[in-house]
């Protein structure tokens, strides 16, 4: 269990971190209307990248890149968890780009107006008022991507790993009694999304809090 709990923690800390600052990078791109990156291309290939990917299952392309990295990098020696942690990361950044992008989209043009006429840059504005604002909109659907990334984790159990989720089959296996493994790998589950709620949670009360004032 400490072995499958160790390897949903890393991936799911590697795929956060990894995965929003990709998913800040495709939302970029996709922002065309508001001119942050006006190469056409690119706004292009960041939307067809998303649709492609939230159109397709997890674990199809779970399967596609643990088959196809090694065949495309074989001097590398790739490890599964490396196949896992990329492909569940370019996953959770299509998701997370489009989270992100509706935040900002849901910020009142006036803003960029208002910042403009103060004498402020493109950059400016939307460095120091479009993107808080945006921010703001957007962490309560983030924090529930965020959540549910931890739990989707577990299908990297069916390329044979041990997370969480295969410690309890191994378990299960060996002991030949299903309920109290299962019951542990539950309880796990949710001490860790509950905890990331409850993190969640304060942000957004402290983010209330500057409303006010």
């Amino acid at each position: 269990f400490m072995q499958g709990l160790g390897v949903t923690l890393l991936l799911s800390l590697v795929i956060v971190i990894v995965g929003t600052l990709l998913g800040f990078l495709l939302a970029m791109l996709r922002l065309s209307n508001w001119k942050i990156v006006k190469i056409r291309p690119l706004n292009t290939l960041a939307g067809i990248y998303v649709e492609i990917v939230r159109g397709t299952p997890m674990l199809l392309q779970l399967y596609f890149f643990y088959f196809m990295l090694p065949m495309a990098f074989p001097s590398m020696n790739l490890s599964p968890i490396v196949c896992c942690a990329v492909a569940l990361c370019l996953n959770s950044a299509a998701y997370v780009s489009e989270v992100i992008r509706s935040g900002i989209q849901a910020v009142d043009k006036g803003q960029m107006e208002a910042g403009r006429s103060l004498g402020l840059t493109h950059g400016q504005t939307m460095w120091s008022i479009i993107f808080p604002q945006g921010i703001k909109n957007c962490l309560p659907t983030y924090a529930s991507e965020f959540i549910v990334l931890v739990k989707e984790t577990a299908v990297v159990g069916y390329i044979g790993m041990t997370d969480l989720t295969k410690a309890y089959s191994t378990v299960q296996s060996r002991t030949m009694d299903a309920m109290p493994p299962l019951i542990i790998i539950a309880v796990v589950y949710f001490c860790i999304t509950k905890v990331l709620s409850v993190i969640f949670a304060k942000m957004e009360r402290r983010l209330r809090e500057s409303d006010r004032r």
